[in-house]
């Protein structure tokens, strides 16, 4: 699969959009969606608050969901498109999952600056380990991903 020649702007105006309803909802600003043969198969939101669970990050959720609902070939040839770079939990249930790609709009390092916090590992840093290599892509419409952080975050 050809991570480069998908239309990456049309898919993460969909994560930010969907990150930006998790932040108005309560949660963190943080969505993704999984692109198949280009279509969207699956989407998910942040729901670390409302759903009062630390694993509730859309990116682990969807992992999760791809390994239990599409086959192994399928997965493969899945890309996920995430609001921010994931977290290294994330990229862990990435990589196990088998998924073909990441796309990002806010850089781990940048979402941090813009958040005050936390612990960053790049995401390449994971998936670029073992006996695979899942490609990472980004960031893409950067600006929009950051505006979409400002917006929810004191800071």
């Amino acid at each position: 699969m050809d991570i480069d020649a998908l239309d990456h702007e049309r898919y993460m105006e969909r994560a930010l959009t969907l990150a930006r309803e998790a932040g108005d909802r309560g949660d963190e600003p943080f969505g993704s969606l999984l692109v198949h043969d280009g279509e969207v198969i699956m989407e998910e939101q942040n729901g670390v608050n409302t759903a009062d669970d630390i694993r509730r990050h859309p990116e682990l959720t969807l992992a999760r969901r791809a390994a239990s609902e599409l086959d192994a070939d399928t997965r493969r040839e899945t890309v996920m498109y995430t609001s921010t770079e994931p977290c290294a939990m994330c990229s862990g249930g990435i990589y196990i999952a088998s998924l073909g790609g990441i796309v990002y709009s806010v850089s781990a390092a940048t979402a941090a600056d813009l958040t005050g916090g936390g612990a960053v590992v790049p995401s390449a840093e994971i998936l670029g380990r073992g006996d695979r290599e899942v490609p990472v892509h980004g960031p893409v419409l950067e600006t929009a991903g950051k505006d979409v952080h400002r917006e929810c975050w004191p800071y």
